[in-house]
């Protein structure tokens, strides 16, 4: 008995031992959290650094809680309007003395977007004060900032290489043949290519000519932009010729890049940091190298949204759109339905202004957006888009209620087609011997069948469902562009146009980033645009993510990037989880489809964080 009592206490004792130690826990990362909070601290005189160590996408994924503490290490991701407030705040603040870019593991951004942000830079340029960028190796969408800067440095043994958009897309039909999956198609629009890594081993002829046009545009606007803002580099050479112009440095890519024009200094951190503290001022008590620093987060808490004047609300459908409720990084239908009709409720809102970031999805959750939209142009609001990095498909069918649409040069645009795919694996199953068989009382009895294929019934019947949403696409467009349906079906067909393009064919009506949008919105609807405020409908993140943001918040002076070698060693990385997350996608998709392929290798992956958790998932459980 007097065992049993032992035993019993020490097992209370542990239970309490492990109560006691979670609670300590729970609160240590509450009190961490709450002195971690940007704005808690005085903004210090000295450089506002942007230390774009991730994506600046539209709205960037809700972190999950403690992952950083689980040892999960996720790129951030830096919303486009924060990064904008704070390079324009900045502008005019006189504690801020110089803007320093530190570029070395930016992973991009969409080009219209990338193009909004360069724009503050040189805004900021402008006002005298010093522009200051860093980097170990700069990509193409890194120096597209760069290029702004008054000084731009590079790490002596890094260097650019200029690679421009485009390369390989992966194609599974090999695989899926040797698996025996047989995958059926339901699609309108020759330029629909989404479906094509299902179905062929190469992109066709169609495709081609659709990427080659957008990507020479695109490209075209990049090198505009550069030779603009930095007219003495010598950006040719390294775009025909690059292996000359190394091979004659000796392989000294920096040293190139230096009598090229396109660097203008060649330094360590330490070098560059020097530099830096004798235009803001340092801190003696510090190592060599260090610089008085305003740190961003800081700075964007220290200068909050203004809630002055009437309020434009202002809806984003960012990420893929996706049926049902969810957090952001994806456009939740339901969800972002609600936040619209909520707001329409319980807000005195003059005007709905759509910002939209999306490469498209679902059809369902598309038109469910698009009914919410329509319901605050029934109350009268003046309805305004603005597109940003991209929307195309789903992205634009939820467009299609604007009473004007606003995009940039760069955004792309269009891929107005449908689209549905059904993975069956009868043939997979007989390869093992597993045959189906049974009784069917009509042609549709136990379709889709995915053990025994679909029958020619079901596939005549998806088919002709696939062109009427086509047609319904094509309708919404016509009505809202003043269009004949005949006319959209000419340049829809599931092409992608960049923005210029567009607006020549009328898919998009001006020129303009969010706060041209906004303004537009006051205008029409009666108010001052000096007098407004914008009002963000989107779902404020909990405590948890709260706490995981204030720990993903980096402290550290000493991050660094790599050089060509290791951007390559992640990029193929980057390959192995699309590939998976490709592979899911496929056996997951549940309902017609209106999305983009060719938006997905021109800025940050919608998926790329979910496939690389897929990955991490799959090399943890095989003991990499």
């Amino acid at each position: 008995m007097k065992l049993v009592q032992g035993a019993w206490k020490l097992l209370v004792a542990i239970k309490d031992g492990l109560v006691l130690i979670a609670m300590l826990l729970f609160f240590g990362l509450l009190f961490a959290a709450l002195n971690a909070r940007p704005g808690t601290k005085a903004i210090p005189t000295g450089a506002l650094v942007l230390d774009l160590d991730g994506t600046i996408v539209e709205q960037p994924e809700e972190q999950a809680p403690f992952a950083a503490l689980s040892g999960q290490s996720m790129p951030r991701q830096y919303r486009a309007r924060d990064v904008l407030r704070a390079i324009d705040e900045a502008r005019t603040d006189d504690r801020v003395k110089a803007l320093v870019l530190d570029l070395d593991r930016f992973g991009g951004g969409y080009p219209a977007t990338l193009n909004e942000i360069a724009d503050a830079i040189r805004r900021f340029r402008d006002t005298k004060k010093p522009v200051l960028a860093y980097a170990t190796a700069y990509t193409d969408s890194g120096y597209r900032l760069a290029a702004n800067a008054s000084e731009i440095w590079v790490n002596p043994l890094g260097g650019t290489l200029f690679t421009g958009p485009g390369g390989n897309q992966l194609y599974y039909k090999g695989l899926i043949d040797k698996l025996g999956v047989n995958t059926h198609v339901y699609r309108v629009g020759k330029f629909k290519s989404f479906v094509e890594p299902y179905t062929r081993t190469d992109q066709s002829p169609e495709a081609r000519e659709a990427s080659r046009q957008l990507l020479g545009s695109l490209f075209g606007q990049w090198q505009d932009a550069v030779a603009k803002a930095r007219p003495r580099a010598q950006v040719a050479q390294f775009l025909n010729s690059p292996e000359r112009v190394i091979v004659a440095a000796n392989g000294d890519i920096a040293r190139a890049n230096l009598s090229a024009g396109i660097v203008d200094k060649l330094g360590d951190r330490t070098a560059f940091g020097q530099r830096v503290a004798a235009l803001v001022g340092s801190d003696t008590r510090k190592p060599i190298g260090n610089f008085t620093t305003i740190r961003y987060d800081a700075w964007i808490g220290a200068h909050p949204l203004s809630k002055a004047g009437d309020g434009i609300g202002v809806v984003t459908i960012a990420g893929d759109i996706v049926d049902g409720e969810g957090g952001p990084g994806s456009a939740h239908g339901d969800t972002i339905a609600k936040l619209i009709l909520n707001g329409l409720a319980t807000k005195n809102l003059k005007a709905l202004v759509v910002r939209v970031d999306s490469p498209g999805g679902s059809v369902l959750a598309s038109e469910r957006i698009r009914l919410a939209i329509l319901e605050a142009k029934k109350k009268g609001l003046p309805i305004v888009v603005s597109m940003g990095g991209l929307a195309a498909s789903g992205g634009y069918w939820v467009s299609t209620p604007g009473d004007v649409i606003f995009a940039e040069p760069a955004t792309i645009t269009g891929s107005i087609g449908i689209f549905g795919i059904i993975p069956t694996f009868e043939k997979t199953l007989a390869r093992i011997g597993v045959t189906t068989d049974g009784v069917k009382s009509t042609p549709l009895s136990g379709q889709p069948d995915v053990y025994a294929g679909t029958t020619p019934e079901l596939d005549a019947i998806l088919q002709a469902g696939i062109e009427n949403g086509y047609r319904q696409f094509l309708g919404r467009v016509a009505q809202s562009r003043g269009m004949t349906p005949e006319r959209v079906d000419q340049i829809a067909q599931g092409r992608v146009w960049d923005g210029g393009t567009a607006r020549q064919l009328k898919l998009v009506d001006r020129f303009g980033g969010l706060q041209d949008a906004i303004a537009e919105a006051a205008k029409r609807a009666r108010l001052d645009p000096a007098k407004i405020h914008a009002e963000y409908l989107e779902k404020e993140p909990g405590f948890a993510a709260q706490i995981a943001a204030s720990f993903a918040e980096k402290d550290d002076d000493d991050a660094t990037g790599g050089d060509v070698f290791a951007r390559i060693a992640a990029e193929r990385r980057g390959l192995l989880a699309q590939a998976l997350g490709d592979v899911k996608r496929l056996a997951t998709a549940g309902s017609v489809q209106v999305r983009c392929l060719e938006c997905g290798g021109l800025g940050p992956s919608d998926t790329a964080g979910s496939d690389a958790r897929l990955l991490d998932l799959i090399l943890a459980r095989v003991g990499l």
